[in-house]
């Protein structure tokens, strides 16, 4: 075990309310449009501005453009140039050029510019489009001002009213609507003068508030000390593989809950509905049995393009993918239920539970996967079993997996040589490329006996990687897929004899041209 292994640290918990905003003179609601357009079209500006270098406090200052240009207070120009900040962020992060950044929706533009709709529909997206692009206003909240210095909570006479500076010293009010379940701890906050912020938005010709605020998270009172319910997400099947790591890093139960209703969800909003009752089951289940959460710390999925060979079927799995929504509900639920939430890294973790546990214990290739998430959570070390390190040292086993390769990589050529679909062709380059890699990585394991232990990580000092040519040189050679479902015939292997694969006299289930059981497509 690992003592030194960093834990994630858990974020703030921050909530919300959403409230309809109503104003009882229309002048009041037209000077608040009025200072939301201009608000807007500060935000565009001072994007632009940060482009060309400028600094937040060049543009904030009170003599600045922001201010001068656009009618607003320092707070409403500081409150402008942190959107577009955070939307120049977004756009570096997600590796896109911020030049061509749309505010009001790219994909509403590209509609407008179809020029496909006429009459109520084409009114109805020329609103949507206004709306998105010139409907936005906010003030971020400030302890020393009440809460927030702009845009101010006022409860009186039993109803609560949200108190608008319109930028110049004026001020009007609109009555805030809300049934929201966190409204008291709005109040509470309101009359105790604590900071929250304040979005404003524009949608179907009514005026809508959003107020966010975090709160210190409890103590957590179910934690690794107990033991670890690590989480694996699997798209084919649509399912949670859930298993419940005892301290001492053995597996104590494990079970899976299936993610298919999601899939059928009617819309949006049914889908999240289901997503949040999944992430309350998972919750509970590590309530009931007193451990921490262990999930991967995945930043992103590869998805999958229109015409790279891939398949229609394949590309639906992979964009159906609700992993990060899922993740994020249960995180979120865990720490607001002091449930201990640790994030791993996920290099490797299927690699290791199909070729360790899946096979030794007789588990599915998800539940061993969610096995080893919970044991890495605790800081457990998989070192290769004495079988597999039997197989690394066995020069026929390389020549084995180098020949099933070699023949392999030869088929895909003459196959790609007499392929005319495009789309085909580029799907056996791809199956080209990863036969070369397979190569290349057992390449780099064979002779060098320093690279024999597997650590959790799945890396070692020497840079090779056991489990991985372990992966290519078992799965696909001899048991005929990449991803095999039944790992059973792996045991053997596990015992010390890779020689059992030849049960009769014909050919090894793959290598060499006269492998079975491997279909080139």
């Amino acid at each position: 075990m690992n003592p030194g292994m960093p834990e994630a640290k858990a974020p703030k918990l921050y909530l919300g309310v959403h409230a309809r905003l109503v104003f009882l003179k229309e002048e009041d609601e037209q000077a608040v449009l009025d200072l939301i357009r201009r608000f807007s079209s500060a935000t565009r500006f001072a994007y632009r501005r940060l482009l060309e270098g400028k600094t937040r406090e060049e543009l904030k200052r009170e003599s600045g453009p922001l201010c001068r240009l656009f009618g607003l207070n320092t707070r409403y120009a500081d409150g402008a140039i942190e959107k577009a900040q955070a939307t120049l962020d977004s756009a570096r992060e997600l590796g896109q050029d911020p030049r061509k950044v749309v505010f009001g929706s790219r994909e509403v533009f590209e509609q407008l510019k179809r020029k496909h709709l006429s009459g109520k529909a084409l009114l109805a997206l020329k609103r949507e489009w206004k709306e998105r692009r010139q409907g936005l206003l906010y003030s971020r909240g400030d302890a020393a001002k009440k809460g927030n210095a702009n845009l101010r909570l006022e409860p009186r006479d039993g109803t609560l009213w949200l108190r608008v500076n319109l930028g110049n010293g004026a001020y009007v009010h609109a009555l805030v609507r809300t049934s929201h379940p966190h409204l008291k701890a709005l109040l509470q906050r309101a009359y105790a003068s604590l900071p929250y912020n304040v979005t404003i938005r524009l949608k179907d010709g009514k005026v809508y508030a959003h107020f966010t605020w975090s709160e210190g998270l409890p103590p957590p009172v179910h934690t690794k000390a107990n033991g670890v319910l690590g989480i694996d997400v699997n798209g084919d099947p649509y399912h949670l593989a859930l298993a419940v790591v005892s301290p001492d890093g053995n597996l104590k139960r494990h079970l899976t809950l299936s993610l298919e209703e999601v899939d059928r969800a009617p819309n949006k909003g049914a889908k999240e509905i289901l997503l949040w009752r999944i992430a309350h089951q998972v919750v509970a289940a590590a309530e009931k049995h007193g451990v921490a959460i262990a999930t991967e710390r995945l930043k992103y999925l590869r998805k999958s393009k229109r015409g790279d060979g891939s398949g229609r079927h394949f590309r639906r799995k992979q964009h159906r993918f609700a992993y990060r929504s899922l993740l994020e509900k249960i995180h979120s639920l865990a720490r607001k239920r002091g449930v201990e939430v640790l994030e791993v890294s996920p290099q490797d973790t299927s690699t290791i539970g199909m070729l360790k546990y899946a096979p030794s214990l007789h588990l599915s290739k998800d539940v061993a996967a969610a096995y080893v998430i919970g044991r890495r959570a605790l800081g457990y070390e998989e070192k290769l079993p004495k079988g597999y390190e039997v197989l690394l040292r066995d020069d026929a086993f390389f020549a084995h997996v180098q020949g099933f390769y070699g023949s392999r990589l030869q088929e895909l050529r003459k196959l790609k040589e007499a392929e005319k679909n495009p789309h085909l062709r580029r799907r056996l380059s791809r199956d080209m490329g990863k036969a070369k890699a397979a190569l290349t990585l057992v390449s780099s394991l064979q002779g060098s006996p320093g690279s024999r232990k597997g650590v959790t990580e799945g890396r070692n000092p020497s840079g090779a990687h056991p489990w991985r040519v372990l992966r290519v040189g078992l799965f696909l050679p001899l048991l005929g897929l990449e991803v095999p479902r039944d790992l059973s015939p792996l045991k053997p292997i596990l015992h010390g004899s890779w020689e059992g694969w030849k049960v009769d006299s014909g050919p090894h289930p793959g290598g060499g041209p006269g492998c079975a059981n491997v279909h080139f497509y």
